[in-house]
């Protein structure tokens, strides 16, 4: 039997792709949107934490594919909701902005994802650039919401000025608990005076380089274990100012 090219059975599977119907738009910045997908009925995802999902567009003729974190929590029901950034010259993106509540959209999967176990590391380091923030999300939300996770997280977040941070509410709600902490590293602000007084003395100006690195690596509770998302360079830069922080690759997770 040839397998199937779409299907609208609404059960995402990673083989075929499946007709989802957004629900809302919401535009987080100028060039970043949050979507929000209907599931029928209260069904779930069921994606394990950081698992991604790949769209399907079609551009100018052209099949184009993409894959996306949702940042909702894995077992949401009757909905999962996706942060996508829009370049002026991508090809998805162009798709992408044409979007409108009602719209139906191709996606499949899960792929991928970080085997989370509670409790099993003492301190998750989480990097992430931009919409790297993605696949973080679901995982710390996971560890919010368990009682029994004690698991320590540092999370740092790097963005090139202050209005382009993302969920600033959402953040600021899980930075409130016990064990959750989280550092933001702004390329192009030019003074911390600038900022609200609230972000004053977790924020950074200029890049996370290696200093700035190991001063939090340093600041960790617990011997971190890190978790990496963003770009290539990103990600390649990272890695490299860990080893000098003494941070094995073994103790390092890429997205």
């Amino acid at each position: 039997m040839e397998k199937k090219e779409q299907s609208n059975n609404s059960e995402l599977n990673p083989d075929t792709f499946t007709a989802f119907n957004i629900s809302s738009v919401e535009q987080l910045t100028e060039d970043t949107y949050q979507y929000k997908f209907e599931l029928p009925g209260n069904s779930s995802l069921r994606l394990s934490l950081g698992q991604h999902i790949v769209l399907r567009g079609v551009v100018n003729g052209l099949e184009v594919q993409r894959a996306y974190t949702p940042i909702s929590p894995g077992n949401a029901e009757g909905y999962f909701e996706v942060l996508i950034k829009c370049y002026e010259a991508g090809l998805m993106s162009q798709y992408i902005k044409t979007w409108k509540k009602g719209d139906t959209v191709f996606w499949r999967g899960p792929f991928g994802g970080f085997p989370y176990q509670p409790n099993k590391h003492g301190e998750l380091l989480m990097l992430a650039s931009g919409t790297g923030l993605a696949p973080m999300l679901p995982i710390l939300q996971s560890i919010t919401d368990d009682e029994e996770d004690e698991t320590f997280v540092t999370l740092v977040g790097c963005f090139r000025i202050f209005d382009k941070i993302y969920l600033k509410s959402l953040l600021q709600d899980l930075a409130r608990y016990w064990n959750i902490r989280i550092f933001y590293v702004l390329s192009q602000e030019t003074s911390l005076e600038k900022l609200p007084w609230s972000y004053q003395e977790n924020t950074y100006i200029g890049r996370l380089n290696e200093d700035l690195m190991k001063t939090i690596v340093n600041s960790c509770r617990r011997k971190p274990f890190v978790l990496i998302c963003g770009s290539s360079t990103f990600n390649e830069d990272m890695s490299r100012y860990l080893k000098a922080a003494g941070i094995k690759e073994d103790s390092c997770f890429v997205f």
